[in-house]
């Protein structure tokens, strides 16, 4: 019984010690060299990270030469919607095609959470053909089924299921809506729109409109706040702020680089904002709960609220609260209070001691305490985890231990009482 209870214990901690994602659909196409350039587009899309961010899936793959076919004649953009409306937000593997109630059934995906799918443009027709065969096709009336199952390539019940179509599934418009370009994007108008008046009017005016622009046609995602959380107690007098501080305020409210909010949602690294500089860092932190994602500044924190635009390379988000960075808010640590002087006893009447020299001063009473022993990382602790709230920081100050150091206890333990 004492094993055996030991031995649930070490599987108990074995299993809170390991964090790690479903699936990883770039791993599961990157031995696989016929969908090369599906995995390829996957990424550069940033779709991959939305797929890695669900827990049920299915991904209709298009092998190179589909792919090739489909990538050669549109932008990026396109491409990304097309590739949408690949992603079915349910597991069909090769069983589950064949045993559709009443041989046919439309299918959410990715495309129709964009909110660029109008009526049911974002889903798409699964029906089972005779002779076996299996069809996809715009959930669109008068659509047709232009893609057919082909085959199996990889499933992981019931998260994640990898089956190659051999056609892309089209909807009306799809390819042929318009694409604009960053640099035709009116920034501080869709702001102004998505009720970010004063954070547009501040861009404006202190020109980091322009930095913004710049920084676009390679890249962009834009933080911004709505007005109400302007008006939030605990926003500093932005009129009480140099130019120079309401730039780096307005530039920590963005990054370079395309991140929507299946990139956000599994980002582990601290990402580096526009403010980034040799003087500060500048960065953010970014949490996840389910559909729910969270940015840290160090000394207030903001949940991400709203899609405003998601035109590749271009990502415009609103927050709930105003970005505070550290560098620029952080309250500096309160002072060490001065110790008293201890004076010294006064000397009995019986005996008069020899008098003390002047310059001589009374031992301080941490004179005698030895020194604190220096804190240690312990080992294996990831040096670029991200931080969390003040009050698990408290918490995890009191008992020190990681859960590979619990693993690896769990296991000596183990291991002892086996051999013994």
């Amino acid at each position: 019984m004492g094993a055996l209870h030991y031995l649930f214990l070490f599987l108990t901690l074995s299993a809170l010690s390991t964090t790690t994602l479903a699936h990883n659909i770039t791993d599961i196409l990157s031995g696989l060299p016929d969908y090369s350039e599906f995995n390829k587009y996957l990424t550069q899309t940033k779709l991959a990270d939305e797929i890695n961010s669900r827990e049920t899936i299915t991904v209709l793959a298009l092998n190179n030469a589909a792919m090739s076919a489909l990538a050669g004649k549109h932008p990026l953009s396109v491409i990304k919607n097309a590739l949408s409306l690949l992603v079915v937000l349910d597991y069909y593997d090769p069983t589950k095609l064949h045993q559709i109630s009443n041989g046919s059934t439309l299918s959410t995906t990715l495309y129709q959470t964009t909110g660029n799918a109008p009526g049911n443009l974002g889903f798409v027709n699964i029906t089972d053909l005779q002779g076996g065969k299996v069809g996809f096709g715009s959930a669109a009336p008068g659509s047709k089924l232009d893609a057919s199952y082909t085959k199996s390539v990889k499933q992981i019940p019931y998260n994640i299921s990898v089956l190659e179509i051999s056609a892309p599934i089209i909807a009306p418009g799809i390819l042929t809506a318009p694409a604009p370009t960053p640099s035709d994007v009116n920034i501080t108008a869709l702001l102004e729109k998505a009720g970010c008046k004063t954070f547009a009017s501040l861009l404006q005016s202190s020109g980091v409109i322009k930095t913004y622009q710049a920084a676009a046609d390679k890249g962009l995602t834009i933080f911004a706040p709505n007005d109400e959380a302007f008006k939030a107690k605990g926003v500093p007098d932005l009129s009480k702020l140099t130019n120079a501080e309401i730039v780096s305020l307005l530039q920590y409210h963005a990054a370079a680089g395309y991140s929507p909010f299946g990139s956000l949602k599994t980002q582990k690294d601290p990402i580096t904002t526009l403010a980034s500089n040799g003087a500060g860092k500048f960065d953010l932190t970014v949490t996840a709960a389910g559909d729910s994602v969270t940015l840290h500044t160090g000394v207030d924190s903001s949940r991400v609220a709203d899609t405003v635009l998601d035109s590749t390379p271009l990502m415009i988000f609103t927050v709930d609260n105003v970005l505070l960075p550290a560098e620029l808010f952080g309250k500096s640590p309160s002072p060490a209070p001065a110790l008293e002087p201890v004076s010294a006893p006064s000397p009995s009447p019986a005996t008069t001691p020899s008098p003390a020299p002047a310059s001589v001063e009374a031992p301080s009473p941490l004179a005698a305490s030895p020194p604190a022993p220096p804190s240690e990382t312990p080992q294996g602790a990831p040096s670029d985890a991200p931080v969390g709230s003040e009050n698990s920081t408290a918490d995890n100050a009191a008992i020190p231990v990681t859960a590979p150091a619990l693993f690896t206890v769990s296991a000596t333990v183990i291991c002892s009482i086996l051999m013994s």
